[in-house]
């Protein structure tokens, strides 16, 4: 399945400012990225960090405009989790403070289950549990907030499975994708949990079908996976635009793990 990406960032500030920028498909067939700032052309400067293709900007003083645009396949072979990843999706990290809910996690979920019917259990359990409601939740929300609160956006949701099954002993990250289908259109997060040794995607939102999800990048949650980051003390975003295209119709949502290339 091809799939085709577009995305437009706005973004202003009165003096010099950076940007760090994570729209980038992973692995695209093709792709062009331009960046108008202060009404001249910008050269991105892409960084290797790992999960991510990261583009650092260097803003000129006025409006900033970032226009990128991708095809790509949805078709590869699966991604074995290898032991660095292991380890570090098993730790509690900022937005996802599973060593807190161990107890709680314990006592809603049969940890005997095999992980092929825990992930989607937990994944089913956030999406009952959770209020899809935009604008509910604040940047600065971890999963725990998103528990007491009973509803979020698609991070928080992601959050929340993340954290539920890091307390549950299993590798879990969030992933950034491209999401044909969504609607409203926008960037979107889903977890990848290590199932016998493969990364495989679940979506507690299920609001676009898994197998057609396109990767932007992984982490451990959202500080690791941000569209955006801006440095300069009053440098600021302003507007965006993102769609996501496929040619026929698109399967509906599931729940079943799905092995994302």
């Amino acid at each position: 399945m091809r799939i085709d990406v577009a995305a437009t960032l706005t973004m202003t500030s009165p003096e010099p400012a950076t940007a760090l920028l994570q729209v980038a498909v992973a692995d695209p067939s093709s792709e062009q990225l331009t960046v108008l700032s202060g009404g001249s052309p910008v050269e991105p400067e892409e960084i290797d960090v790992a999960g991510a293709r990261v583009h650092r900007l260097q803003l000129e003083p006025g409006d900033t405009t970032v226009t990128y645009s991708a095809s790509a396949g949805t078709g590869g072979a699966p991604r074995s989790v290898t032991p660095a990843e292991w380890a570090e999706a098993l730790r509690p990290s900022r937005y996802c403070p599973s060593d807190q809910l161990e107890g709680f996690a314990s006592t809603e979920f049969d940890r005997n289950l095999p992980r092929t019917e825990l992930v989607p259990a937990v994944a089913d359990w956030v999406h009952r549990r959770l209020i899809y409601t935009s604008g509910a939740s604040r940047p600065v929300d971890t999963a725990i907030d998103t528990l007491l609160a009973g509803q979020g956006v698609c991070r928080d949701y992601a959050h929340l499975t993340i954290t539920l099954l890091r307390s549950l002993e299993i590798p879990a990250r969030l992933v950034a994708v491209y999401a044909p289908g969504l609607s409203p259109m926008d960037f979107h997060a889903v977890v990848e949990a290590d199932i016998d040794g493969t990364w495989c995607v679940v979506d507690s939102t299920r609001l676009a079908p898994t197998s057609s999800l396109l990767r932007i990048c992984s982490g451990r949650d959202a500080a690791d996976t941000a569209f955006l980051s801006l440095f300069g003390g009053v440098a600021q975003f302003r507007t965006m635009t993102v769609t996501a295209t496929t040619a026929g119709a698109l399967p509906a949502p599931s729940d079943a793990p799905f092995p994302l290339p």
